[in-house]
């Protein structure tokens, strides 16, 4: 089922130079709000203002579309990832923690519908290429995350970074379920007690804007900041 062309005013024809940023910014809003099935091209092209013919030179199928989408959400999400991570701090640890602030960011926003790339999974059979996509930005936010369990001194840096990695999609998911926006602080404090744990150290020895600290071996009775 498409939603109506007459949904939204006949938009003014745009520039050949511009079509192609306009019909991506046009489907990002509609495959977000609607999903990939709801959000038919012929609504896609009323409301991006171009030809058809127009249309279909830069996406001959609309799962070229979808996959331009994938790129741009992978582009923005990544980033805000990185950005949360980086203001914690220098120390890697701190920032496996601070990394979920971008999902507080997320979940908080006006009409936050979840995550695009499991929303996009879900709408996808398995082996086609939109459905790889989902997979591959996926592995890649893991892997990410385990380079920086592994710089932090995790004992199981593959563990920790598929527990944070859980976590961070539960999150997503849990913010459009039950539209609680405290789901994400629970999955940040859930995600301290995983980092300390993985170094070795006790949530109680942190301070806010801290990373978990990690006991030296051999001597249990006191503690180091890792930075």
């Amino acid at each position: 089922m498409t939603l109506p062309a007459a949904t939204a005013p006949p938009a003014a024809r745009t520039p050949a130079g511009h079509a192609r940023e306009k019909i991506l910014a046009t489907a990002f809003r509609l495959f977000y709000a609607h999903g990939f099935r709801a959000a038919g091209i012929d609504t896609i092209i009323a409301e991006s203002g171009v030809a058809k013919a127009t249309f279909y030179k830069y996406f001959p199928a609309k799962d070229d579309l979808i996959l331009a989408y994938l790129e741009k959400v992978d582009g923005i999400w990544t980033g805000q990832l990185h950005a949360a991570a980086e203001a914690a701090g220098e120390d890697p640890a701190a920032q496996l923690v601070g990394l979920f602030d971008a999902l507080t960011t997320a979940c908080r926003r006006d009409g936050y519908r979840g995550c695009a790339f499991i929303n996009a999974a879900a709408e996808s059979a398995a082996g086609t290429r939109v459905h790889d996509r989902t997979v591959a930005h996926k592995r890649q936010i893991r892997t990410w995350i385990r380079d920086l369990a592994a710089r932090a001194g995790a004992r199981d840096p593959d563990q920790l970074a598929r527990s944070l990695t859980l976590l961070l999609d539960g999150g997503l998911a849990s913010g459009v379920l039950d539209g609680d926006p405290d789901a994400a602080t629970a999955a940040g404090a859930t995600a301290a007690q995983l980092v300390a744990a993985s170094l070795g150290s006790s949530p109680s020895e942190r301070s806010p804007g801290q990373a978990p600290r990690r006991r030296p071996e051999g001597n249990t009775g006191g503690t180091h900041e890792h930075h």
